[in-house]
């Protein structure tokens, strides 16, 4: 949905381990196969969301405007939520032309892709090309965000800590008078989802898809994968998230709500909720949190969506890489690629075209900085989170006039999470890891949603693991962590 957040995020996607290496890992990166003509070149750009019927019409008007202020047209492709890792493996080891690309920490995973040689290192690129990016970021996108001591890829500046958060369909709350003031936890849900399921038999009580994940406070060493150190803790343990406490009983309610009806039948296969979001049938579901979040949610929605915090607002690596534009490491016009971030990251014209489409087909402005959608926004729903500096998106006209100072503040209030700037390698454990990812695609989802009695699944899963060398690795980073935790004096 266009100005909507990522709906689970997690909405974590799968850690991808299998991509071959296709290019160089070289800290320069600068020099590419620039053009010498004065024809504008064409850059291939990938990007996650799920497809919009008139992107190659918007994509018409951008390359209009970017040609005639730096030389470039655009061609954007996109891949929907739950595709787009896979066919990014497969396009990128493939050696498909591409210039710009969308990266995360939970979709064609940002860490894993760089050591496999997926995108061209971008420090010398920022410096000639990039310094309207540098000059916009908080220093924390770009600091945070460095693997192995240097930059591949181009932060979204948006929020910067990672805070969950319930969210609710307001016209349902309302019509029942169900009150949110003591939802705090996932059990605190379940009064409500009764209700619901007594009243709208027919809609998803607790909406959730195969990218779910139950909120716990642990920190994980790579995103959807079973080891994590706990959030209050100092003493950087390494555990299997299956073994905690927390994450157990979050499972058995998660079981409990599926048995009872209040979680879709079929949710650890459904790729995306967009459908049920558009057509209102939902009555509340996990989300991730910015400044007037709710707002915006409302707006892209087209009826009222209020939100209770499910978390603390911490600065996590996968949120300080929750957004990413990457150039790739095949791209012949790195130089344009930079080029064209830095305009889209600076020039609101530009970035807003990108977001919300054509001015008085997709959207009309009401002021400067304000619009509200036209019927055709239909027609390109784009995620805003995911294109570029958000700070530079007109303001829904619902919004206040300071929303853009309040997000610097929310950004200043995050506190770091305890492997912020930490990057495992698993350079020495890569078959175990291969090996346990297949375990994981066996298992998670259907757990993670409550689709299986944990009771059972989980020392089903986790024997697996055992087999697949998951000790191993987590004594890795174990090791990993220690020498990191020491070096940093934590």
């Amino acid at each position: 949905m266009k100005k909507r957040l990522v709906t689970t995020l997690g909405l974590t996607l799968a850690v991808s381990m299998a991509l071959s290496a296709c290019g160089s890992k070289d800290a320069g990166g600068a020099k590419g196969n620039e053009t010498t003509t004065n024809k504008p070149v064409e850059l291939i750009w990938y990007t996650i969301g799920t497809p919009q019927k008139d992107v190659d019409r918007v994509m018409a008007e951008v390359s209009k405007y970017t040609a005639e202020k730096i030389g470039v047209t655009v061609k954007m492709n996109m891949a929907d939520w739950g595709d787009y890792a896979q066919k990014m493996q497969v396009m990128t080891a493939s050696g498909t032309p591409m210039d710009i690309m969308f990266t995360s920490s939970w979709a064609f995973d940002y860490v894993q892709n760089v050591r496999k040689g997926a995108f061209k290192p971008i420090d010398e690129l920022l410096q000639k090309n990039g310094q309207g990016i540098v000059k916009a970021l908080d220093p924390a996108f770009l600091n945070g965000s460095k693997v192995d001591g240097h930059n591949y890829g181009v932060p979204a500046n948006k929020e910067l800590p990672a805070q969950d958060v319930w969210r609710f369909n307001k016209n349902l709350a309302d019509k029942y008078n169900l009150s949110l003031d003591n939802v705090n936890t996932l059990e605190s849900l379940e009064p409500l989802l009764k209700t619901i399921k007594e009243k709208e038999p027919n809609i998803y009580g607790l909406a959730v898809d195969k990218n779910y994940m139950p909120y716990v406070p642990y920190d994980y060493i790579i995103e959807k994968m079973p080891m994590a150190v706990k959030v209050e803790n100092s003493d950087f343990k390494v555990v299997n998230i299956f073994d905690t406490p927390e994450m157990k009983q979050a499972l058995k309610t998660m079981n409990k709500y599926y048995k009872a009806g209040y979680v879709p039948t079929e949710a650890s296969t459904l790729s995306s909720l967009n459908d049920v979001q558009v057509t209102g049938k939902w009555f509340a579901d996990k989300a991730t949190n910015q400044p007037f979040a709710d707002n915006l949610w409302s707006a892209s929605y087209g009826y009222p969506v209020v939100s209770k915090a499910a978390s603390p607002a911490l600065i996590y690596n996968w949120s300080v890489m929750g957004s990413m534009q990457a150039i790739s490491a095949n791209s012949k016009y790195p130089e344009k690629a930079m080029e064209f971030l830095n305009l889209l990251n600076t020039d609101p014209v530009l970035r807003n075209m990108v977001d919300s489409g054509i001015e008085g087909v997709h959207y009309k402005k009401v002021d400067n900085d304000r619009m509200e959608n036209l019927p055709d926004s239909k027609n390109y729903d784009m995620p805003t989170f995911s294109l570029g500096n958000v700070l530079l998106t007109y303001k829904d006209v619902k919004d206040p006039a300071n929303k853009w100072e309040e997000f610097k503040k929310f950004n200043d209030t995050g506190k770091p999470a305890p492997l912020l700037g930490f990057n495992f390698d698993p350079s020495k454990v890569i078959n175990e890891i291969a090996a346990v990812q297949n375990v994981k695609e066996e298992f998670w989802a259907t757990l993670m949603t409550g689709t299986v009695d944990p009771d059972k699944y989980i020392p089903l899963a986790n024997e697996k693991f055992k087999k697949a060398g998951l000790d191993k690795i987590m004594a890795e980073a174990q090791s990993q962590i220690d020498a990191w935790k020491a070096a940093n004096k934590k």
